[in-house]
């Protein structure tokens, strides 16, 4: 598993002082454009449980602490780990799409024709209206899922930032309605897609 140098905004800041930034899984140039099926796989075993309780993914968080509690910063990396596992799994193009949030994704996947607009409907809002990480969490890997057969990309380190704040009962109600903007957002006609993503609330645009 390579890192190559350099950081992406967001990313969370290196342990040791005077040090770059360390890049996020989902961020680093992997050999061949993707990350190795094993690394996949040990990002998998953490699925459902809390973070540090799978010890193959000790070495692929970049929020970890010296007292080893776990913060908001690496509850919420340790669920977007773990779906990113799920979505790159036999996935031949990197699932991390820069710009691409969540409500785009799922708009997406709402307007793809693949799937009963109904059924994504009811998904999308039930992860959006869920009451905590671990609810949101189970919702979120339905999605993912699809993202994963349809091709669909998605931002992970905006997901990430989501995933912090959605901890915080102050913040929380504006990840909903970022999401809720760009899933129901439609561009006014002969409006580019990237003024429209701006207006929706897309990471990176404000």
């Amino acid at each position: 598993m390579s890192e190559a140098a350099g950081t992406s905004p967001g990313t969370a800041p290196s342990p040791s002082t005077g040090t770059a930034p360390r890049r996020h899984f989902w961020e680093r140039d992997h050999t061949g454009g993707r990350p190795d099926g094993a690394d996949l796989a040990a990002l998998r075993r953490g699925v459902g449980r809390a973070p540090g309780e799978a010890p193959q993914m000790w070495r692929c968080y970049t929020t970890l602490t010296a007292d080893g509690k776990i913060s908001p910063r690496l509850q919420a990396e340790h669920v977007a780990l773990t779906l990113y596992a799920i979505h790159q799994q036999s996935l031949s193009v990197p699932a991390h799409q820069v710009g691409i949030g969540l409500g785009t994704a799922a708009l997406r996947l709402h307007d793809s024709g693949s799937f009963s607009p109904d059924a994504v409907d009811r998904r999308f809002n039930t992860a959006a209206t869920a009451t905590g990480l671990d609810e949101a969490a189970y919702h979120l890997r339905g999605l993912v899922r699809q993202f994963r057969q349809l091709t669909i990309g998605l931002d992970y380190t905006a997901l990430w930032h989501d995933l912090i704040d959605w901890q915080n009962p102050s913040s929380i109600g504006e990840v909903r309605r970022r999401w809720g903007s760009q899933y129901f957002f439609r561009p006014r006609r002969g409006e580019t897609a990237g003024a429209a993503a701006a207006d929706a609330g897309a990471p990176g645009t404000s």
